[in-house]
């Protein structure tokens, strides 16, 4: 699987903001589907995850209640909106895919495989 990632940009604080992730590859809807973000000199941190149905996300507790993940598994694309956003949301965002046919949501990036090239999102305060 060949993960694209879009949609970063610069915003100012407050605004919002959709990223997506393209998958090549007709597994992808058996895939848990993750989004990461490494800010520069920090390590790569989970954000939100999400299972290979849909019925299940997980967050990070510095997104949750702002942030939503979504997939479309015919479009083979999830999708990170996210809201009210702040200038430590400044980061390099990747989506990866995760376990096969699984219930759980991991959050470890040894628990991914397969990364898209990252979008960089920048929050101006």
């Amino acid at each position: 699987v060949q993960l694209q990632a879009f949609g970063g940009g610069l915003v100012q604080a407050g605004d919002p903001l959709r990223l997506s992730c393209v998958a090549s590859g007709r597994a992808f809807g058996n895939y848990v589907m993750g989004w990461f973000r490494q800010a520069p000199g920090k390590e790569r941190e989970f954000v939100a995850g999400i299972t290979w149905s849909g019925g299940s996300t997980y967050y990070s507790d510095s997104v949750k209640g702002r942030f939503t993940i979504s997939r479309d598994n015919a479009k083979n694309t999830v999708y990170l909106q996210m809201n009210s956003l702040k200038s430590e949301d400044t980061a390099v965002y990747y989506c990866a895919t995760g376990p096969l046919a699984s219930r759980e949501i991991v959050t470890s990036t040894s628990g991914y495989a397969n990364w898209g090239q990252g979008t960089l999102v920048t929050v101006s305060s």
